[in-house]
């Protein structure tokens, strides 16, 4: 079970859980809210005779946007102005999607061969990726599918009693499916070193409890859609028109029960209402599910130390198992058809989609071949990602991120010694923990490759191709219990357009997706370089040290390590930024989330002061001389942030997002910790009360 406090730069979630392909990063940019309007300031200019330096595009600037006023616009503005969204997609970025979208037509490429049986002679597990990839395409085998998933459903939906219906839940969820709850290996939270059970709350259809729960108009219309889809799905499984009805309302009405108890996002952002351990007693003291079935069924017979997110949850799943499994069939039936559309006939995707488009906004559904290649990345993923890397991560990109991440982790030490807030013992303590984290860096991809031997692909089924590879996934993710953990493990592919800080084994980690530009530019000045990419480097450390993230030591240990004074200083300086997050739009009526974006906006703040400190230093021990550019070295960095961030989104996904995301939308995150920059404010030669200053109490400050 991934680690609910992993802190990742961009973490998004799918609007529907039958998506096949990875969703797409980074909300959409939304105007700032009007201020009072005050004596113009001296504009800031540039000479425009002077060259553009390597890694930034004036075509992408707005050069009659004031950079004091709006940088957001100053740096993306002629971007937003010529790019229009793909008909596909939610959003387009000149960052993440651009990245992904090349990194997609490499692994096309890759698995084309594959099918093809054209792959090098001795590529590991060549068999599997091409069966996956050409089971996925073959588009005529899918509208023969129904009956084999009909077949599977039948045989994992019929529960009479309760030991049934552990039973049955055992066979979906090691099949890949998630009805009613999750279950995972997770570290515990109080003893890193041991790989415990989790079970975790699940089963919902809609991306998150309030669709379910709030009562106002859009969401009422949601729900209305919702019913409606699922009543579709079923007619087109061949259920007669008064089945699907009453199938479809029983759904809704479980579905709604279920998140009713279950946690809010927020709630979820706090480790100690997420941990609950307990051994097998104590866990039927607490729910009076047949626990026994369900673990003996899992393969998990004699298994003791189990953490339980949320007791209330499982108490009322012990009352629904209690009550009429047999009511539960047509639940467990469509918990297997969403999760299983990529799948199924085209029908049936069609109708997935065009229920999909209510969170999306998209126009057109995605090509079958992104698809497939998403599914193999999801299932297959260190297999393709081996020879991806092999073939477009040049050796010298490893070595360069190395020294960006040194660079930056110098930063955070130095940056320490400032903070008068902190008192010197728990300064000492942060400082190792930094020291034990840059330790434990990943760049790339993993030194030890996941070994699928054991995964049979069937080149003539997708659907029994996906039951392959989520059985081999689940079997590998319990068997880490009660062993040692494996500080090797990657939890994203190498091609994934992202970088994530693991908590609880206090480790950052790159992939080689991500390692391109305009992240990372090899052709880029050092500042620009520094502005993206290490900005992404300073993020990544700072979520050790974010308001969830500060309360792990360096050995991952749910432990509080700081001083009384200098924790109570700490929630004070959060709040500030909590308080400036929470006054910013979304997306029409709704403002951004500011404890729900806690984590990533003050990883924000302090990941783009680390990097910007790192590049002073990394300039100053260079001692060469600096081309003569338009911009100067600050004005770089600043601008490559920037413009790693220009993206465009449709309305209905920013409102999804406003929702379910953690992170701010992207407007936000570039304007957002810079407007309490004083390096950005010297830059641009801002002054006050210029739009992106945040002075007085106002002004937010945390590392």
């Amino acid at each position: 079970m991934k680690n609910k406090f992993l802190g990742a730069l961009l973490l998004v979630s799918c609007a529907t859980q039958e998506a096949a392909t990875k969703p797409d990063p980074a909300p959409a940019p939304v105007a700032e809210p009007a201020k009072p309007a005050a004596a113009a300031p001296k504009k800031f200019s540039v000479d425009l005779s002077k060259p553009m330096p390597p890694g930034i595009e004036e075509a992408v600037m707005d050069l009659t946007a004031d950079p004091c006023v709006d940088f957001y616009q100053y740096a993306c503005g002629g971007w937003m102005k010529a790019t229009e969204i793909p008909a596909d997609r939610a959003l387009f970025s000149r960052g993440f999607v651009s990245i992904a979208d090349r990194n997609e037509q490499a692994l096309k490429g890759i698995l084309e061969e594959a099918a093809a049986g054209k792959l090098p002679a001795g590529t590991p597990f060549a068999q599997q990726l091409g069966d996956a990839y050409g089971s996925c395409m073959d588009e005529p085998a899918l509208e023969k599918s129904l009956p084999e998933v009909k077949k599977f459903i039948a045989a994992n939906s019929n529960v009479k009693t309760p030991a049934d219906l552990a039973k049955t839940l055992a066979s979906l969820h090691k099949a890949g499916f998630r009805p009613l709850f999750r279950i995972g290996s997770q570290q515990d939270f109080k003893n890193s070193s041991e790989v415990i059970v989790g079970l975790d709350q699940g089963g919902l259809g809609l991306p998150d409890r309030d669709y379910y729960l709030d009562d106002n108009d859009k969401a009422k219309s949601i729900r209305e859609a919702y019913l409606k889809y699922i009543e579709q799905v079923f007619t087109l499984s061949g259920d007669k028109p008064e089945v699907a009805k009453a199938n479809a309302a029983a759904v809704m009405a479980l579905e709604t029960r279920l998140a009713t108890v279950a946690q809010k996002r927020v709630e979820r952002r706090s480790p100690a209402k997420v941990y609950n351990r307990v051994d097998r007693k104590g866990l039927k003291e607490k729910s009076e599910f047949k626990w026994d079935d369900y673990f003996t069924a899992i393969g998990m017979k004699d298994v003791q130390a189990i953490n339980v997110n949320s007791v209330a949850y499982f108490a009322e799943i012990s009352a629904i198992a209690k009550e009429k499994p047999a009511s539960l069939t047509p639940y467990l039936a469509w918990v297997v058809m969403r999760g299983s559309v990529p799948a199924l006939p085209r029908a049936i995707q069609d109708a997935a989609f065009a229920f999909g488009q209510t969170f999306s906004g998209a126009k057109e559904d995605r090509p079958r071949w992104k698809k497939c290649v998403g599914f193999v990345d999801g299932e297959l993923g260190e297999a393709l990602g081996r020879e991806f890397t092999r073939r477009f991560f040049p050796s010298d990109s490893k070595a360069r991120t190395s020294a960006m991440v040194a660079a930056v982790s110098k930063s955070f030490e130095n940056n320490l010694d400032t903070l008068k807030w902190m008192d010197a013992d728990t300064r000492k303590f942060a400082l190792n923990k930094v020291r034990v984290m840059v330790g434990n860096n990943k760049i790339g991809y993993p030194d030890q490759w996941r070994d699928y031997a054991s995964v049979k692909t069937d080149r003539k089924s997708l659907f029994n191709t996906s039951l392959a590879t989520s059985r081999f996934e689940m079997s590998r993710e319990l068997a880490k219990v009660g062993k040692p953990v494996d500080r090797n493990e990657w939890l994203m592919t190498p091609p994934t357009v992202n970088a994530y800080n693991e908590g609880q084994k206090n480790e950052i980690v790159f992939p080689a997706g991500i390692l391109q530009p305009p992240f990372f530019n090899k052709d880029a000045t050092d500042a620009v370089n520094f502005g993206s990419m290490g900005m992404v480097v300073g993020h990544e450390i700072t979520h050790g040290f974010d308001d969830e993230g500060r309360k792990f030591d360096e050995q991952g240990n749910f432990k509080d390590w700081w001083s009384e004074a200098s924790g109570k200083e700490f929630v004070t300086r959060t709040s500030c930024v909590k308080n400036q997050y929470d006054q910013y739009p979304a997306i029409d009526d709704l403002k951004v989330q500011g404890d729900l974006t806690l984590g990533e906006n003050v990883a924000d703040l302090g990941g783009l002061k680390l990097a910007h400190a790192a590049m002073l230093d990394w300039y100053a021990k260079q001692g060469s001389a600096v081309a003569e550019s338009r911009f100067d070295n600050s004005q770089q960095f600043f601008l490559g942030f920037a413009q790693s961030w220009c993206t465009m989104m449709r309305p209905e996904e920013a409102r999804r997002r406003q929702k379910v995301d953690t992170h701010s939308p992207p407007y936000w995150r570039v304007n957002g910790p810079l407007s309490n920059d004083d390096s950005f404010k010297k830059a641009f030669q801002c002054v006050e009360p210029a739009k992106m200053i945040r002075t007085g109490a106002e002004r937010c400050s945390v590392w």
